[in-house]
């Protein structure tokens, strides 16, 4: 039993402090998401021809390659941040939670700099 009040029990733990930075980081990169998603979606409709010289020679102006880094890194860390989410929310084994979390941001890093990689490489004409 313990003498201190319940008030005296929980002041002095307060916040992860990450919470909010998380919050808004979703909600900025989906704001982001949704300008590059409409930039994409415009880029695939007036898109007369879809072979691959065309595209590569599309995707080698600047504006669309930097437009296309953006919209691939900026998808990467939205879904980086749900998948976390929802791995704090349905893992439940701890060791299990932590090993998930590893893999899930080494994935969505790798796939990242993948995409980066490939786009650079046909901007850059490499």
């Amino acid at each position: 039993m313990s003498l201190r009040s319940p008030l005296g029990r929980v002041l002095g733990s307060g916040t992860a402090k990450d919470g909010t930075s998380h919050w808004w980081g979703q909600r900025v990169s989906a704001i982001a998401l949704l300008f590059l998603g409409i930039w994409f979606a415009w880029y695939l409709a007036i898109t007369p021809d879809f072979s691959h010289a065309a595209v590569v020679a599309d995707i080698g102006r600047p504006v669309n390659s930097i437009l296309l880094l953006l919209l691939s890194i900026t998808l990467g860390y939205h879904s980086y941040l749900g998948i976390q989410v929802v791995i704090e929310d349905y893992v439940h084994s701890p060791g299990l939670k932590v090993v998930t979390l590893l893999f899930s941001r080494f994935a969505h890093v790798a796939l990242v700099a993948a995409a980066v990689f490939a786009v650079l490489k046909i901007g850059l004409n490499a």
